[in-house]
């Protein structure tokens, strides 16, 4: 089966006009309250607040969205009324890292607080990987680009990595790195554009 052509064909490097239109085919297709979200993130306040952060990157890590968020709200139901995630999650090793974190996380909060270098720190909790450290950080209010697959093809195409993509975007257009890693992942997620 073809692939469905993107809603905006893509030219090399993306200019600063190009990326207006990515973001407002993004926000029309709904995820308006992401970037606002992504524009104005805040650092976790309570252990609570940064457990689920965490727990919800695992969550998503290997799955789309659509599969992952149900899945977090299940996990986070059942930890809230002091079960284990097993009970709702049948991956055994995320689940035993999300029950990890939820009881180990006012001790994580106290580290994340403590840290001189939040990549690493990410990286260093179970099933947070070298690319979900990305996920993670920006979770956590880092201004970094996660470099999925995406990201990765739409740099290369102008011999940057994710970071100096997003970052160079970011001058241009005023947003975040993180915020503009958001829209560019979410227009491929959603046919807007491919980063093919």
């Amino acid at each position: 089966m073809a692939r469905k052509p993107p809603l905006i064909e893509l030219k090399f490097p993306i200019t600063k006009q190009q990326f207006k239109k990515i973001d407002k085919a993004v926000r029309k297709a709904g995820y308006k309250a992401a970037i606002e979200w992504s524009e104005n993130i805040t650092p976790p306040r309570t252990a609570k607040e940064f457990a689920g952060e965490a727990i919800y990157v695992i969550c998503n890590s290997g799955m789309s969205n659509r599969i992952a968020v149900p899945i977090f709200e299940k996990c986070i139901l059942a930890l809230n009324n002091g079960q284990s995630v097993t009970t709702v999650f049948g991956h055994p090793g995320k689940s035993r890292a999300i029950d990890l974190i939820w009881k180990e996380r006012k001790q994580l909060l106290s580290q994340y607080h403590q840290t001189n270098d939040l990549i690493e720190f990410c990286a260093s909790l179970p099933w947070i990987g070298p690319i979900t450290k990305f996920h993670l950080a920006k979770n956590l209010g880092a201004d970094v680009a996660k470099p999925d697959v995406h990201l990765n093809r739409l740099a290369e195409k102008e011999g940057l990595d994710a970071q100096e993509l997003c970052d160079r975007l970011a001058k241009v257009t005023s947003y975040r790195a993180a915020t503009v890693d958001l829209i560019l992942w979410r227009a491929c997620a959603d046919n807007i554009i491919h980063s093919r």
